[in-house]
């Protein structure tokens, strides 16, 4: 398959530290990769990929202030859907600005929906439900005002996160400094219960962050580590008691709470969003919906087998598990939108089927042209919707271009070639006694088929 992967712009994929659908985006691409499929990953300048690199910004907005955002999104999202034609499909990870352009190609489009970050944007998803195709990467994070093709659930590297038996005496917040992600909630249990806690992730609300937690951050008992990247991330992941989530919001997933447990490290977290797709009570963590219900499992932390908590992930949550599914989903996909017949040059779709003729919408792909051939059985019209192509005639050889017919008689040598940058469409009426493929003799062919 041909897939072109569509990442955010944000941070570079895949990401340095902070980066969770780069992160994503990258995992997906390099076991496509790794499967022998043809990816083209559209992402920033210095993002690293076994693939094929497609860039117009240099780096991340969010790593180079100088970056506008949205006109480098706008350039970025135009430049993969104006070479939509030279792929079997899109998958697409920057949320919902791509699908306004996804009805003006034929290549079809997967989204992946990371999240909503607002039931404000449900508008766009819903306009184009009909001709587009989602994944929710939770069963939570479904809205039922749209229809899914499939749930998910995101993969990690394994071999990203070592397994640690003998933890030290120590909680661990990991995530975006946002009241959503509770950092506020995390100091407030740790504290109650004595504990050290190590802090670690971005600083998304700077007010929030110097409201509720650097007044408590001494250095000694309370320690923010700031952003941190992936050994680093290891290394605090494995030797943590516990990882502490008490969010704020019903989170569409939660990469953090399954890299935690494949360091063998149980999560206590609020019982809201996608945490019980993750974590099952009393097995690999706690789910709590208090204060007071987090600080006392804590104390009950030592009941966790840690190897039970590696081993769902090992089960469940691979980067191979999610790289199976995306392939079974794409090929769903190409088989309900299936071009009805795929060439070297391109492709055609039959229109039109009957006793006594047949149409066909034919498209030759920039660069490319159909063997030069004669038909002992049909006749055929062709007329140019779009493209500039060159016709072959007889002995004669002429520009084809949008507007134009042309008439070929059985017996007669003809071709078509692709001059132009974008795709040549047209449509081919044929008259006669039979309309079968074989009826074609092959005289000259750029792919061997004579």
């Amino acid at each position: 398959m041909r897939i072109a992967m569509l990442s955010p712009l944000a941070w570079r994929t895949p990401p340095r530290h902070y980066g969770p659908w780069e992160s994503i985006v990258s995992l997906i691409t390099e076991g496509l990769v790794s499967r022998g499929h043809e990816v083209t990953l559209f992402a920033t300048g210095d993002s690293l990929t076994k693939g094929k690199l497609q860039a117009v910004c240099a780096k991340g907005y969010e790593e180079d202030s100088t970056i506008i955002p949205k006109v480098w999104e706008c350039l970025h999202i135009s430049e993969i859907f104006e070479k939509a034609s030279e792929f079997d499909l899109i998958h697409n990870h920057f949320d919902f600005l791509p699908l306004s352009y996804s009805g003006l190609v034929n290549t079809p489009v997967l989204s992946t929906i990371h999240g909503f970050s607002s039931p404000g944007i449900l508008p766009v998803y819903q306009k184009y439900n009909s001709n587009s195709f989602y994944v929710s990467i939770s069963d939570a994070d479904r809205s039922p005002e749209l229809e899914y093709i499939r749930t998910i659930h995101h993969g990690i590297d394994l071999n990203q996160f070592d397994f640690c038996s003998e933890p030290k005496d120590y909680l661990l917040f990991f995530g975006r400094f946002h009241h959503d992600k509770g950092a506020k909630e995390a100091l407030e249990i740790a504290r109650a219960c004595g504990k050290k806690l190590l802090l670690a992730g971005i600083i998304q609300d700077k007010e929030y962050f110097q409201q509720y937690v650097e007044p408590f951050v001494d250095g000694e008992k309370i320690v923010y580590l700031g952003s941190v990247g992936p050994e680093q991330r290891n290394q605090l992941l494995r030797e943590a008691k516990a990882l502490l989530h008490p969010i704020n919001f019903n989170e569409p997933f939660g990469l953090s709470v399954v890299e935690s447990m494949a360091c063998g490290t149980p999560v206590i977290a609020f019982n809201r969003g996608s945490m019980p797709e993750l974590i099952e009570d009393g097995v690999n963590g706690f789910l709590v919906n208090t204060l007071d219900e987090a600080v006392a499992a804590v104390g009950k932390i030592k009941e966790i087998d840690r190897k039970e908590c590696r081993q769902r992930v090992e089960r469940d949550f691979t980067v191979d598990r999610m790289v199976d599914q995306y392939i079974e989903t794409y090929e769903s996909i190409l088989k309900q939108t299936q071009r009805e017949e795929q060439r070297p040059w391109g492709y055609f779709k039959i229109l039109a089927d009957l006793p006594n003729f047949k149409t066909k919408e034919i498209v030759v792909m920039p660069g490319h042209r159909l063997s030069l051939q004669r038909h002992k059985l049909r006749n055929e019209h062709w007329y140019m919707l779009e493209g500039d192509g060159e016709a072959t005639l007889g002995d004669k050889t002429f520009p084809f271009s949008k507007g134009e017919s042309l008439d070929i008689q059985k017996g007669v040598m003809h071709r078509i070639g692709n001059e132009g940058s974008k795709e040549l469409r047209f449509i081919e009426i044929q008259t006669g006694e039979y309309f079968g493929e074989d009826d074609i003799e092959r005289f000259e062919d750029d792919f061997g088929r004579c």
